[in-house]
């Protein structure tokens, strides 16, 4: 059964988890292979340590979602970052900002239940709409946000994704999805 908590700091490595397998398994044939390859996951979980994603101050909540004691999922969300900058929020309109998955939990309603409960951290702040950025190439991203009564928007981004050696890096599509949490 699963159950939905709070990030806390011993999180990070789990979550890190998560993160890295839903990138390596949701971004194949998209995102450049040299990239999924290289992911790290004590790298990562290091970087949500000291960007603080855990303290109950951080502008951004993150939730987990766990199942039998062990994190399957998690949305972080919070106001909406005006040119996706972390620093530049826009308070009148609420963000998910990220929703991953263990690609051995997709479509057994982990996904579903984390954005309910992101989208019920978004009303409990007072927001009415919300926002998600997709990637174009992420047909399966997209189609869950849309069953979930989400649309595009008409904006799009290009999400620049460095490559090692110092290479250029390789842009990928965005777009910017909205939502009411009102109805």
């Amino acid at each position: 059964m699963l159950t939905i908590r709070r990030e806390e700091p011993d999180d990070a490595e789990a979550v890190a988890r998560v993160h890295v397998h839903g990138w390596q398994a949701g971004y194949a044939g998209f995102m450049p292979d040299e990239v999924l390859g290289r992911l790290n996951v004590v790298a990562w979980a290091q970087r949500r340590r000291d960007i603080g994603t855990a303290d109950p101050e951080h502008p951004f909540t993150t939730l987990l979602g766990e199942v039998d004691g062990a994190v399957v999922g998690f949305t972080t969300f919070g106001a909406y970052r005006r040119n996706q900058d972390r620093d530049d929020l826009d308070e009148t309109v609420g963000e998910v900002v990220a929703l991953y998955v263990e690609p051995a939990h997709w479509g057994d309603g982990t996904a579903a239940s984390l954005l309910d409960a992101a989208r019920g951290g978004l009303v409990e702040r007072g927001w009415d709409g919300y926002r998600a950025w997709v990637l174009a190439d992420n047909r399966r991203a997209r189609r869950f946000f849309e069953r979930a009564g989400l649309s595009p928007d008409g904006e799009r981004s290009t999400y620049q994704v460095p490559l090692a050696g110092g290479g250029p890096p390789v842009g990928l599509v965005e777009l910017r999805y909205a939502g009411r949490l009102d109805g």
